[in-house]
C-alpha cells in the first residue's frame, strides 16, 4: 500500500509536468525543521546540548577560502526522529527504518484550540473520528500529524516544556498524542509515522510513555519538535523526514519537509 502511495505521488507530479519541467511545479516546499544551535531545546535530563566547534575559518596558505566544524549533540533533541529502538528492545534503529515510512503522504490532524485551553491535552480517538468526518478516512501508509500550535513557544524552554529546571522532567506540561488515540493510529489507520509540534508524542505528564511504546511495539517511527504545521493543509501534502542516518542509533537529527499543493487550502 505505501509504495502504490508513493507510486500515486510520482505519477500525480508526472501528470502534472510534462518531461523536462520542473518536478516540483506545482508544489511549494514548507520547511518543518528548527535550525540546531545554542538555543535548541533538549530533554531536561539530557546530559549534553548541541556543540559546534570551529576546526577552520579562513584563508588557507594556498590562497582559497576554506571552513569546517566539528558537532556534538545527542541523538533526542530539536527537530529528530525517535526511532522504534528507542522504546522496544526489538525495534528497527535509525539506519533501518525503510523509506517508506520517511517519505509519505501527510495527514495533519489540528488539536491547536484544545491544545491552548489545556496544555496537558492529549489527541482523542473523538479527535481523530471528527478529522476523518470532515476529510475522510486516514489512508494507510501515512504519517500522520497532531498539530498543537506549540511550535510558537520555540525556543523558550519554560514555554515550550512548561519548565525549565534543569534535570527535572517532572514537572513538564504540554499536549500529545492519548494513548487511545495512537493505538488507533498505528494499529487501525496503520500510520507509516508518527509526529508532533512538541517535544515528545506523549504529553509532558506522562510518566510510562505509552504512546512510545505502541508505536515503537509496530517499528512506527516518531518525529518531535517540527514547526510550521499551520502552513500544511489536513491532506494532500507529501512529507520528507530524513534522519542523520546513525547505524544502531535510537534516533537523531532531522530535517523534515512538506511538499505541499500549490491550490491546497490550509
Amino acid at each position: 500500500m505505501r509504495n502504490l502511495i508513493l507510486c500515486t505521488f510520482c505519477l500525480s507530479v508526472t501528470l502534472v509536468n510534462p518531461a523536462g519541467a520542473d518536478p516540483f511545479d506545482g508544489y511549494r516546499m514548507v520547511d518543518l525543521s528548527h535550525g540546531y544551535g545554542p538555543e535548541t531545546l533538549y530533554w531536561p535530563t539530557s546530559p549534553s546540548r548541541f556543540e559546534r566547534t570551529e576546526l577552520a575559518y579562513g584563508e588557507t596558505d594556498a590562497g582559497f577560502f576554506y571552513a569546517a566544524n566539528s558537532i556534538c549533540t545527542p541523538e533526542h533533541g530539536g527537530t529528530h526522529l525517535d526511532a522504534p529502538i528507542h522504546f522496544h528492545a526489538d525495534g528497527l534503529t535509525t539506519d533501518e527504518v525503510p523509506l517508506d515510512r520517511l517519505i509519505a503522504p501527510a495527514v495533519v490532524i489540528d488539536i491547536s484550540a484544545a491544545s491552548a485551553a489545556n496544555p496537558d491535552y492529549r489527541m482523542s480517538v473523538e479527535d481523530i473520528e471528527r478529522h476523518e468526518g470532515e476529510h475522510g478516512a486516514i489512508p494507510s501508509g501515512s504519517i500522520i500529524i497532531a498539530r498543537t500550535g506549540w511550535s510558537t513557544r520555540w525556543p523558550d524552554a519554560k514555554d515550550y516544556l512548561g519548565d525549565d529546571t534543569p534535570g527535572d522532567a517532572s514537572n513538564l506540561h504540554f499536549p500529545s498524542f492519548g494513548k487511545e488515540a495512537a493505538q488507533m493510529l498505528v494499529e487501525e489507520r496503520q500510520a507509516a509515522a508518527i509526529g508532533i509540534d512538541t517535544a515528545s508524542i506523549d504529553y509532558g505528564q506522562s510518566r510510562d510513555f505509552p504512546v512510545h511504546q505502541i508505536a515503537a511495539g509496530r517499528n512506527v517511527p516518531g518525529l518531535e519538535n517540527l514547526t510550521n504545521l499551520e502552513e500544511l493543509p489536513a491532506r494532500g501534502a507529501y512529507l520528507i523526514a530524513l534522519p542523520m542516518k546513525i547505524e544502531g542509533g535510537s534516533g537523531g537529527p532531522a530535517r523534515v519537509v512538506a511538499l505541499v499543493p500549490e491550490t491546497s487550502s490550509k
